[in-house]
């Protein structure tokens, strides 16, 4: 019997039909289609300008010790304060982005993080450093969880991940653009120079973002009422998925920011003892993470979300145990492995948000964003006193706990996956009697 007798090519082509007709109905951004490259390009150039600026002090910690007079520690604060003011600031700033559009919060966030990184090589003390650093990652909050909300909106599920990944490459092309810029650039000027430089191409970066970023299509404005922010609030931290998304968010990075936090004092002593500018070049690995971030979609549809994870965190940890060779290449490559890790964990991470989030996509992210950013904070002021007390073997024994931390939860979400799955079976047995 040919397969038109049976019906099943007609079957099969009428499934093929109505998927093309659903496609083809479907007015959100695709690769290739109209809006697309615009779209990428200006939330890669918002990536730019927020790492750029969220991470300027970092590379410039030694000198910024050593000018103003303090510890590595109280010099770390430059950058928890930004991380910590992102964290505490990313939900308020994503209820106002339900509120006002996408668009509106992005631009309106650039546009004083960018005038407050104008003023900060001016601060004279690091009391008033550390205010305005906590300002403008306080501005900087309306970025992350609009981006993402805002691709959740208007890109095609399928391209969602590679996507979100684009907007992660931004920030390692920010994170790595910016340090090596004000490294060089303090070398010969000194840090205020350099931060000021930062601020000049992040008013560029902002200028772009606003010209070529497409008007949203699909964002239907939501309410400001503090009731229905708890609410959804309180509804998406009740996900048992989105709960261990927000931990893995937070402990991917509270390994990366306490490693490059630190990393510029132990390459600036013995036995590197390299100068400003070398150490400012090392962040050229974060080239490593634009490849591995805008190849999380390949890796999730390779491994799935359990097995990318899986891969990122062991990854890390490799890096990790690497870096503690005295050896400068061992370091390098140590570097290499961990920034891949950390930030193809990222995407991952955080392109699942975006998936589970049913409603109040931006509340959703700017909550994984927050406990990202407390990460971050956290990393950094950690790993700081760690070195201080122990050395690079100190930082590196943090960085290890929050990886076993990461492969804990992702097990534990595998084996609440597996049985659900074997109760599914029991509970439809149960429906048919």
């Amino acid at each position: 019997m040919t397969p038109a007798d049976t019906g099943a090519s007609t079957v099969v082509d009428a499934a093929s039909a109505a998927s093309d007709s659903l496609a083809s109905s479907d007015s959100r951004m695709a690769p290739g289609g109209p809006g697309y490259r615009r779209m990428s390009f200006a939330l890669f150039l918002a990536g730019v300008a927020t790492f750029a600026l969220l991470y300027s002090t970092q590379a410039l910690l030694p000198l910024i010790s050593g000018d103003l007079g303090v510890t590595a520690s109280d010099a770390s604060w430059t950058v928890a304060a930004a991380t910590g003011g992102l964290a505490v600031f990313v939900l308020p700033m994503s209820a106002l982005s339900e509120r006002f559009g996408r668009r509106t919060v992005m631009t309106s966030s650039l546009a004083v993080a960018v005038t407050v990184g104008l003023l900060v090589p001016f601060a004279p003390s690091l009391p008033a450093l550390v205010a305005l650093r906590a300002v403008q990652g306080a501005a900087l909050a309306g970025l992350p969880a609009s981006a993402t909300a805002y691709l959740a909106e208007e890109v095609r599920p399928r391209a969602l991940v590679t996507a979100i990944g684009l907007f992660v490459a931004g920030n390692s092309v920010g994170g790595m653009s910016g340090r090596i810029i004000t490294g060089w650039v303090a070398q010969e000027w000194g840090w205020r120079v350099a931060v000021g430089v930062i601020g000049l191409v992040a008013v560029a970066c902002a200028v772009a973002f606003r010209l070529l970023l497409p008007a949203p299509r699909h964002f239907t404005p939501g309410s400001l009422r503090p009731r229905v922010l708890v609410r959804t609030v309180r509804d998406h931290l009740a996900n048992p998925l989105l709960r261990r998304l927000y931990a893995i968010g937070a402990l991917f990075m509270t390994v990366f920011g306490g490693v490059y936090t630190v990393i510029g004092y132990r390459l600036a002593e013995a036995p590197f003892s390299l100068p400003q500018g070398l150490i400012g070049s090392i962040f050229l690995v974060y080239l490593v993470g634009t490849v591995s971030a805008s190849t999380a979609g390949r890796l999730v549809d390779r491994l799935g979300r359990r097995g990318a994870l899986y891969l990122g965190a062991g990854t890390t940890a490799a890096g990790l145990l690497l870096s503690l060779a005295p050896s400068l290449p061992l370091v390098l490559l140590g570097l290499v492995l961990i920034t891949a890790g950390f930030f193809a964990g990222h995407a991952v991470a955080s392109s699942a948000v975006g998936k589970t989030a049913q409603h109040g996509r931006a509340q959703a992210s700017a909550l994984y964003q927050s406990a990202y950013y407390v990460g971050s904070s956290a990393g950094s002021t950690v790993g700081a006193v760690a070195f201080h007390s122990g050395g690079w073997a100190g930082t590196v024994g943090v960085g290890v706990l929050a990886v076993l931390g990461v492969v804990v939860i992702t097990v534990s979400g595998s084996l609440a996956a597996r049985r659900q799955a074997g109760d599914a079976p029991v509970k439809a047995l149960s429906l048919s009697r």
